[in-house]
């Protein structure tokens, strides 16, 4: 039987990770499956409260559960390798690692389908889940890569425009059906450790968003395939750690992402032409928000930001140092519940 390590991510959302930790102990009956909680240096009290509830509650006496503290936020990307660096309890690799946010719960069948897929596919490296709301609406995970087409297509917001470059276009439908995509959303998402061994792990230089884009992107390019499965269904409610949703004004650490993925995948000549094409669309939308009176869609002054992000990273490249894929980035004590 494979064996199946899940990794939940918390910061600053102890009570709803420990939630969703059970949510994902009754996924795992029938499989040969351990899960580790990884706490991001939350620094609020959670690893305190998750290490006090699970040597307390009934349902994780017995379970296979660790707990493990960061001493440094590195983002979704490295603390995720946290987990998958402290691998199976007795040392060992998995078959599988399985990402799962503190935000999802999924169905009881679901990690098992995803398993059972990537199991009967060898083709495919990664595999990810049909995602819905507490409301039971569809969200959008399903993606193809970002290009220069797309970054104009995404900023114009312009009906003939996206028909057009409609094949081009970032978000896809929600899948019908199981079906090979680009990249899939990091909330419930299933590797295989053998092509994490080949092609690495997060890049760390991502704090957060594009993470999972570059991984996808990373394995495409050595041959592996990404599949949406629609059999394995989790309800994810979103954002709640990042507050996306409340954003005023585009983070920093967004703008850094989104260059470090089209300057890696692409080369900085590519990544400028892609900026460029942004601003192009990103113009036509303000000149029709003028026209027709339509209201801002964007963060206050993110064209401005970005591209002036940009220019910066194009002429002055950042002089921060790149951690490689794969590597740690942060001391971590573990200790067995």
């Amino acid at each position: 039987m494979p064996r199946v390590l899940v990794i939940s991510l918390n910061y600053r959302t102890a009570e709803m990770t420990l939630r969703s930790a059970q949510a994902a102990l009754r996924a795992l009956q029938g499989l040969e499956a351990e899960l580790v909680i990884v706490d991001n240096a939350s620094g609020d009290g959670s690893y305190e409260k998750m290490k006090a509830a699970l040597a307390a509650e009934d349902w994780a006496r017995g379970a296979p559960i660790r707990l493990i503290g960061s001493d440094h936020n590195g983002g979704f990307g490295a603390g995720n390798n946290i987990g998958i660096h402290a691998g199976w309890s007795d040392g060992s690799r998995p078959d599988y690692v399985y990402l799962l946010n503190s935000d999802a719960f999924p169905a009881p069948d679901a990690i098992r389908a995803l398993v059972a897929h990537l199991e009967a596919h060898p083709e495919a490296g990664l595999a990810g889940s049909y995602l819905h709301g507490e409301d039971g609406e569809a969200h959008m995970t399903a993606f193809r890569f970002p290009s220069i087409a797309s970054e104009f297509e995404g900023a114009a917001r312009f009906g003939p425009v996206s028909r057009l470059l409609r094949r081009k276009a970032v978000p896809m439908p929600v899948p019908a059906g199981t079906q090979r995509v680009d990249w899939l959303a990091g909330a419930s998402l299933m590797m295989r450790q053998a092509v994490l061994a080949e092609i690495g792990l997060f890049d760390e230089t991502f704090f957060l968003y594009f993470e999972e884009t570059e991984l996808c992107h990373r394995a495409a390019r050595a041959g592996y395939q990404t599949h949406y499965v629609r059999g394995s269904e989790v309800m994810h409610i979103g954002s709640v750690s990042t507050g996306m949703k409340r954003w005023t004004r585009i983070p920093t650490f967004w703008l850094d992402s989104r260059w470090h993925y089209f300057s890696k995948t692409h080369g900085r000549g590519y990544a400028g032409l892609a900026t460029l094409s942004h601003a192009c669309g990103g113009l036509l939308w303000r000149l029709r928000r003028v026209i027709q009176r339509k209201p801002a869609a964007d963060p206050a002054h993110f064209l401005r930001d970005l591209i002036s992000h940009d220019l910066r990273a194009l002429f002055r490249p950042a002089a921060r140092r790149a951690v490689p894929a794969g590597t740690g980035g942060a001391e971590a004590n573990a200790e067995r519940l």
